[in-house]
């Protein structure tokens, strides 16, 4: 199955227009450099590099900020191969398609050097008609975000559907998450973030934020997206928070701890320290004895509620 992207062409794709003009995507970060010889097969190489090039240019932004930055940078430049699909927001409305046609080149001096060569296509995506799913994805804050577990809607939007093969849905675990849940917990991160500030972690933490917009939401890592990353008001601890709809069982520490081993190496400074929390309707045994090892994760359960009011009107 074709991989699809959605790219961000500056900050409220304020340079869109240029580039679909132009053929082609780009990133900046303020890196003035040909980065032709220098893009590992691996973003974590280039992170490393690159992180200190970043802060230095930016004495006031953070290893989360860098990380972000560079791995959108590494993504832009080098993670999206030739063949592959993009979609960008102009700022209407509209997302536009196109194909990666070629390598990594520089262009000095000009917006957005670090570009692709884009054949774009003639039809574009409203994102009114996007499902609410596809809408959240590619509404992600972010330079770049991964798309592809959509790419069934996006050609049946292009009115391609025929050029995919047909995949078999993949059961949920039970294991893992309960998959008879509330249909209203799906909406749970959104109805989460939006309510921060109103929750007990909001008492402590912030959910990571960069220039003023939310950034902890999905965060992108080798290993998938982490759901929620906050940071606690005195910028001494990073956290991690998954959620589970229904039941979560004991997977879901190891895939916590993951995470948080991701965000200790990556991203925390030396003075940070870093903790997770799982977030479900309810823990089973296996959790429950998994957790007891695991004194850095906490357990908190949400509760979903609603009432029926008559309308006398």
């Amino acid at each position: 199955m074709t991989n699809y992207y959605r790219i961000m062409l500056g900050k409220g794709s304020m340079h869109a227009a240029e580039c679909i003009a132009g053929g082609f995507i780009g990133a900046d970060y303020d890196i003035h450099q040909d980065l032709s010889r220098k893009l590992p097969d691996e973003w974590r190489e280039f992170n490393k590099n690159y992180i200190p090039v970043f802060i230095s240019n930016h004495p006031g932004k953070s290893k989360v900020s860098a990380g972000l930055a560079c791995g959108a940078l590494w993504s832009v430049s080098k993670g999206i191969k030739k063949g592959e699909l993009v979609l960008c927001p102009d700022g209407t409305g509209q997302y536009h398609v196109g194909e990666v046609l070629g390598d990594y080149y520089y262009t000095a001096g000009q917006l957005l050097p670090h570009r692709r060569k884009i054949n774009w296509r003639a039809a574009t995506i409203d994102r009114a008609s996007m499902s609410q799913a596809l809408k959240r994805s590619t509404g992600s804050i972010g330079t770049v975000s991964t798309i592809t577990h959509h790419a069934e809607e996006i050609e049946r939007l292009l009115g391609t559907t025929a050029l995919l093969p047909r995949v078999t849905p993949v059961p949920p675990d039970p294991d893992v998450e309960d998959p008879v849940a509330f249909a209203m917990e799906k909406h749970m991160e959104d109805f989460l973030v939006n309510n921060w500030a109103s929750t007990e972690l909001g008492q402590k933490y912030d959910i990571y934020e960069e220039d003023g917009e939310a950034a902890g939401q999905q965060y992108p890592t080798d290993t998938g997206p982490i759901d929620i990353l906050a940071i606690s008001k005195d910028k001494k601890t990073l956290l991690v928070v998954e959620l589970k709809r229904g039941k979560a069982s004991d997977v879901v520490v190891g895939q916590t701890l993951r995470y948080m081993g991701f965000v200790q190496q990556e991203l925390a400074e030396d003075d940070q320290q870093v903790r997770g929390i799982i977030i479900a309707l309810e823990p089973d045994i296996k959790l429950t004895l998994a957790l007891r090892m695991a004194p850095n994760i906490d357990f908190y359960r949400y509760l979903v509620s609603f009432k029926l009011v008559q309308d006398k009107t």
